[in-house]
């Protein structure tokens, strides 16, 4: 499974290469992904059906039980097969939805990459495993509704979803966190194991239980989370067909279900799961029934069947779990068909509005029966696998009406009654908008039914054929759907695993076309009766739904609650960002004062024997730092307190190396350089003079903060080490180094192998930092707001020029001679490609001896910032030719890659391994002066890969920088000394293009 998942993201990976080379024939390579899950798990079909478990796993974060591992029981069986085999269907019609033309690049790759993250949430076992796939599969569907972020309707849509989605999430999250503290696990099998011994043994498992629904509940959209799904329809169809009807919204109903047999008892489980799944299911029937937009109102006959689900889940009984899985399978397959259809319908007439569509049933035959199938599996009608699914929920609601308490599920029998009673109404409703979803599409006069106020819509007619691979997935899913209600006994005994966990209930007479004349037949009939008779009085509908009172719904109350929280926001930040870096600086350091210094003040036990300094070069470096940082304090001119600044960050390089540190002391070093330079390039565009000087008493005071905070600091400093009672980690970090990361330089190994996680998640800051320097500068991007190089012609070599001149950088030639240093060029020449040679050893070297990735990065950094200072932008350019943001990117991928590296083999994550080889004799040459080495006996350290990627990433924030606070100033220089053309003008341009004489006597045209 672990293999599978990896391949989905690898595939995505690869998709935009793909979509480019291939268009849109690159969706059968897509759909390859999917298929081979699709494939594997319909393999492991003999075995589950048969009871076994299967179960695959890794340890992740030993110390906090955090395990990547994954369960594929029954549910998880029947779950992979949805979601990969209609993901791999909806991947093969995207080949002639996006055609050739210009392929999605970013949704084909996401859509595959949210198959694999769907797949990891059905199959994963551990809990922090599936929260991290439930909200990659909310990032995804972000990315993919708002496909088109030119569209504010898709940029809406996308936050909404997200918001929504994501704020279920973080109480889910906090309910896991519950439930393993009090089962001491994080597997989910051994909570649910936990669960069933103890029972549900104290109002904190009921609040842990309640807080997971509030996330399942989110993110299948129920009441009164509902509101995103339709919305959520801006995306393509095909991602609605698989995120939104086969996929994402089936992620909550998953969750109820794989808690229901432990969980199904729980204090509030069912009073909150059957009243909002019943209001879920009324509320959405009703609303699509109002729908013109047929995609819409497949949308909200979406939330209507979600919250019948959500019921049969929550009811907890035997016959409910199998109706209910029956259920959930019949969905996927006919609301996929739908909306694949409503794609091909829209592709060919371009609209999906009822009142403009006319003549498709006649011009895509073949579409309109694989959507009259569908439909009457959406409206349960026989023999499809929509009504034995529906008539073993009536089954079981008949149930919970005839035994009342007596069925072990504690509901009431008058409750029971009203939950019936509404389902049944839902269920018409369901077919009534089924009726009008497909008489409005399909049919020559449905337009007759759907005339606005304003008058007759013109009809729209298809105007091409439909290719049959197009409509191939939408009539294979058709048929699955009706043949499956002639295997309901099949159905029942497969399922029978799933419902077999249950403790409750009676058991299901099973799926079936025919019980008899029943109670659940009767409720059946009464439902198709009633949704055909709102569809015929379909007019009497639409002037209940324009004459009902207007409530305050819950997408308007979303709205209002965001924009209500932004207003607080600006309220908030008027009050305390007032804009002034002093104030910020010194209400930080006034607390610092307050609460540790209080601490310090009641503090009785202080370390004895405390060393002053350890030699007296320590108390000169300790002097020189506090005058410079104090004459940089009081330092009028910029330039002059940045140098003064900067001495006291080489202070403490060379404490480090006083404390016998080199590689934290060249490090250090370099650090300061690069923010001396960084300084450099901003402080071009501020005052060369600090102009707003603090009154006499504000600057009094100010010292006063600022010397008591660096005392308290000290002071916290000197009581921590003293008061250490047991041995630092860091005591084992030597023997560490050399067994478990195969160096000897302790610095780098921490960095890259003992603390590696800690620097992956710095690196990816670094990432966001270099973004939003570069997002100041650059409006657009990076790469487009680069100068451009001229192309006049050949350009001379480095270091030849016309005319007997002598080149030493190319860029040095667009610069203005009083800018130019002829002496700078020849010194950067010389000094460029040795500074990248010491990189690169420090960059090998740093395992073994001071250096590494992050030292050597700012090594190259620097040298290429030297370029630029040297010979301005167009060097930079010719140094770089590359967007540093495809470096920092690739960094970051190589550094992940490196981390997963390990597990396909059996490893842990950012687990290191040494490879040697052995050449035997070539190793060395024995001469008559002794033995020789020849090839020697070298080994690889596998985190050099890690360390690689740093060095990628330090290098593109350096050419960001450069490129930002370098060439980008100096493009907004230059566009700031452009002239700028008279007012006068460009008035008369506008009203004159006739030539009129210049005063110098040349001709203007306007």
């Amino acid at each position: 499974m672990t293999l599978l998942i990896a391949v989905h993201f690898g595939v995505g990976l690869l998709a935009p290469l793909l979509l480019r080379r291939l268009r849109g024939r690159a969706f059968f390579l897509l759909a390859l992904a999917p298929l081979a899950a699709f494939v594997w798990t319909l393999a492991q079909g003999p075995a589950v059906l048969a009871g076994e478990v299967l179960t695959e796993g890794f340890r992740w974060i030993p110390a906090l039980g955090v395990d990547v591992s994954f369960r594929v029981g029954l549910l998880q069986w029947v779950l992979v097969l949805v979601v990969s085999g209609i993901g791999a269907l909806v991947l093969f019609y995207c080949r002639w939805y996006f055609g050739d033309e210009d392929p999605p690049t970013r949704t084909g790759a996401v859509l595959v990459a949210f198959a694999g993250a769907m797949t990891g949430l059905v199959t994963s076992d551990d809990l922090i495993g599936l929260y991290v796939f439930w909200e990659l599969t909310t990032v995804f569907s972000y990315l993919l509704v708002g496909h088109n972020p030119t569209f504010a309707a898709n940029r809406r849509a996308a936050l909404t979803a997200l918001v929504v989605t994501t704020t279920g999430g973080l109480a889910m999250l906090v309910g896991i966190v519950l439930l393993a503290v009090r089962y001491d696990s994080y597997s989910l099998s051994r909570v649910l194991e936990g669960a069933a011994a103890s029972g549900v043994d104290s109002p904190l498992v009921v609040v842990a239980v309640l807080l997971v629904l509030v996330g399942a509940l989110s993110k299948s959209a129920l009441v009164p989370f509902h509101f995103w799904l339709p919305g959520a329809m801006a995306a393509p169809t095909p991602v609605s067909a698989y995120l939104h009807a086969a996929a994402m919204v089936k992620a909550g109903v998953y969750l109820v279900a794989v808690l229901a047999p432990v969980f199904g008892g729980t204090p509030g489980w069912r009073p909150v799961l059957l009243t909002l799944g019943a209001a879920t299911m009324l509320l959405g029937g009703w609303r699509a029934l109002r729908q013109y937009d047929v995609k819409v109102l497949l949308a909200y006959g979406t939330v209507s069947q979600l919250g019948f689900l959500v019921v049969l889940m929550g009811i907890g009984t035997r016959a409910a779990a199998l109706g209910g899985l029956a259920l959930l399978v019949s969905h996927a397959l006919f609301k996929a068909t739908l909306f694949l259809v409503v794609g091909i319908v829209d592709h060919s007439a371009g609209t999906r509005d009822l009142r403009k569509l006319a003549g498709v049933g006649r011009a895509m035959p073949v579409v309109a029966v694989a959507a009259a199938v569908a439909g009457a599996s959406m409206a349960a009608v026989p023999p499809t696998l929509g009504f034995v699914a529906k008539e073993a929920g009536f089954e079981s609601l008949t149930y919970l009406v005839a035994h009342g308490d007596g069925d072990g599920t504690g509901w009431p029998v008058l409750p029971a009654v009203l939950l019936t009673a509404a389902l049944t109404a839902g269920s018409a409703l369901t077919t009534a908008y089924t009726l009008r979803f497909w008489w409005g599409t399909f049919t020559s006069t449905a337009k007759q039914a759907y005339v606005d106020a304003d008058g007759a819509e013109e009809d729209v007619r298809p105007h091409h054929p439909v290719p049959r691979g197009f409509a191939a997935a939408p009539v294979l899913l058709a048929a699955l759907g009706l043949a499956g209600g002639f295997v309901g006994p099949r159905l029942t005994e497969a399922f029978g695993g799933y419902v077999a966990q249950f403790a409750v209930g009676e058991e299901s007479h099973g799926l079936a076309l025919w019980h008899g004349f029943s109670v659940p037949l009767l409720l059946s009939a009464l439902a198709l009766a009633g949704g055909v008779l709102l569809f015929w009085q379909r007019h009497l509908i639409a002037r209940a739904q324009s004459t009902f009172p207007a409530v305050l719904e819950a997408e308007e109350a979303y709205q209002k609650t965001m924009r209500g929280v932004d207003r607080l926001a600006v309220e908030v930040t008027a009050v305390t960002q007032r804009g002034s870096l002093p104030i910020y600086l010194g209400a930080i350091l006034l607390v610092v004062i307050a609460l540790p210094g209080g601490a310090l003040l009641v503090l009785r036990d202080w370390p004895a024997g405390v060393r002053a300094f350890d030699t007296p070069a320590q108390v000169l470096v300790g002097v020189i730092m506090v005058v410079a940082a104090f004459l940089a304090a009081t330092s009028r001119g910029r330039l002059r307190a940045v140098l003064l600044a900067s001495v006291t960050g080489y202070g403490v390089a060379v404490l480090f190396l006083l404390h016998g540190a080199p590689d934290l002391a060249l490090t250090q070093t370099l650090v300061e350089t690069v923010t001396l330079v960084v300084f450099a390039l901003v402080l071009r565009k501020l005052p060369k003079y600090f102009t707003s000087r603090p009154l006499q008493a504000s600057r009094w005071w100010r010292l006063v903060v600022a010397v008591t905070a660096g005392a308290v600091v000290s002071l916290i400093g000197l009581v921590a080490a003293g008061a250490r009672v047991a041995t630092p980690v860091s005591a084992d970090f030597p023997e560490a180094a050399s067994t478990f990361g195969y160096g000897d330089n302790i610095v780098n190994i921490t960095l890259v192998d003992i603390r590696a996680w800690d620097t992956l998640g710095e690196i990816a800051v670094l990432v966001v930092a270099a973004t939003g320097v570069a997002s100041l500068i650059f409006l657009r991007s990076r790469y487009a707001a680069l100068p451009t190089r001229p192309d006049a012609g050949p350009r001379p070599r480095a270091g030849t020029g016309g005319a007997g001149r002598t080149t030493w950088l190319r860029g040095g030639e667009t610069l203005s001679p009083l800018r130019r240093s002829i002496i700078f060029e020849v010194v950067t020449r010389v000094l460029f490609p040795v500074m990248v040679v010491v990189s690169v050893y420090l960059l090998i070297a740093g395992h073994n001896a001071p250096g590494g990735g992050f030292a050597g990065g700012l090594v190259a950094g620097m040298a290429l910032v030297i370029r630029y200072l040297a010979a301005g932008s167009r060097e930079l350019d010719e140094a770089a030719p590359v967007d540093a943001g495809r470096v920092l990117g690739a960094g970051l991928v190589l550094a992940g890659l490196s981390a997963l590296a390990p597990l396909p083999f059996g490893g842990r994550i950012l687990q290191s391994y040494d490879i040697g080889v052995d050449f035997g004799r070539l190793a060395e040459v024995v001469t008559p002066l002794g033995p020789l080495p020849l090839l020697g006996s070298p080994h690889l350290v596998t985190s050099v890969f890690f360390d690689v990627g740093v060095y990628l990433v330090v290098i593109g924030v350096m050419l960001d920088l450069a490129r930002s606070l370098g060439s980008g100033i100096d493009q907004h220089e230059a566009e700031d000394r452009a002239p700028v053309p008279q007012a006068g003008l460009h008035a008369r341009a506008a009203t004159s293009a006739r030539p009129v004489p210049a005063a110098a006597g040349r001709e203007i045209v306007r």
